[in-house]
């Protein structure tokens, strides 16, 4: 069981020894553990401390592509250096080391094939009131959207089986983590969650520029997964409110024809009619778009194919 564990790093030459020390060495039920690195167009030394630490792989980018880009470009090179379990962690030390046996084990139990690290957030001294109740409402949102139980959905500390990591397709730019679980979630993929500890900060995120910021994004990541993945679910609740009012106006306007006092109620008719196309126009959207949906999972399928034909021709080293 060959475990490698990626750090996705841009310009974090003064924290990533740091972290790689605190990586475990050995672990039950493991046979072998290699490091990952994702350069993300680092203008620093971030690739000469990798390489002076003994970092195995190391996967270079000429500029910064984002966070999902070098998520997802680290997924490949675990996968095709033959890694059964990928662990996913960050560069700034958030996550204590010794926390990944816990996150492996629901994965070597055959439990689960995705398992979410939860961190303390109520007990992280560094988190504002704001972002503590920022972090809950957006877990929230990605549990109704999911269809899945996970507390912490921000959280970078995962870990993915082989079969998993094959089966992920992160399509936004900004974040792989809400993305995956709702896609985990609505493609009923085995993921859960355990509880981990947090280190204290060594610097401030640079996910986002502030906290606004990061809702807005972050709501417009978890709107487009569920539209990928329930398109006429969404579509239809779109359409909801028109074909309301549209239904309202349109009984106001019969109730007036049928008391005899329809004359100067036209523009009433009018509303209503436009209102309803509307919201029908807006159902029809949803129908092609849930066919369309239908053709992406058939193409995520021979994705699927193509890479486990992929990876597992490649012979382990």
């Amino acid at each position: 069981m060959k475990l490698i564990i990626q750090i996705p790093c841009y310009n974090e030459a003064e924290t990533l020894e740091i972290t790689l020390n605190d990586l475990p060495k050995k672990l039950e039920g493991i046979d072998e553990i290699e490091y990952l690195i994702i350069n993300d167009g680092s203008k620093d030394d971030t690739v000469a401390v990798a390489k002076a630490w003994g970092v195995h792989h190391i996967v270079n980018f000429k500029r910064n592509k984002g966070l999902a880009r070098g998520f997802m470009a680290g997924l490949d090179a675990g996968l095709r250096n033959g890694a059964d379990i990928i662990v996913n962690t960050d560069a700034d030390n958030q996550y204590v080391g010794d926390d990944i046996a816990k996150l492996i084990a629901p994965i070597l139990a055959g439990q689960a094939d995705i398992v979410v690290g939860a961190r303390p957030i109520e007990q992280t001294a560094h988190f504002s009131f704001i972002k503590k109740l920022l972090q809950r409402l957006g877990s929230w949102v990605v549990r109704k959207a999911s269809h899945t139980d996970i507390p912490d959905a921000p959280s970078g500390f995962r870990a993915y089986s082989r079969e998993a990591a094959m089966g992920i397709n992160v399509i936004n730019d900004y974040t792989y983590t809400l993305e995956t679980i709702v896609q985990a979630g609505r493609n009923k993929m085995a993921i859960t969650s355990v509880p981990i500890r947090t280190n204290p900060e060594l610097r401030e995120s640079r996910l986002f520029n502030s906290m606004w910021r990061y809702v807005k994004k972050s709501m417009l990541t978890i709107l487009r997964a569920l539209m990928w993945y329930k398109p006429l679910y969404c579509f239809s609740l779109v359409a909801t409110a028109p074909a309301l009012v549209g239904a309202g106006v349109a009984a106001r306007f019969l109730y007036f024809y049928f008391t005899g006092r329809g004359e100067g109620h036209v523009q009433s008719l009018i509303l209503a009619c436009t209102l309803l196309i509307i919201s029908f126009i807006t159902v029809v959207i949803g129908m092609v778009a849930d066919v369309i949906a239908t053709n992406r999972k058939i193409v995520e399928d021979i994705q699927y194919r193509v890479r486990k034909h992929e990876y597992d021709s490649i012979e382990k080293p």
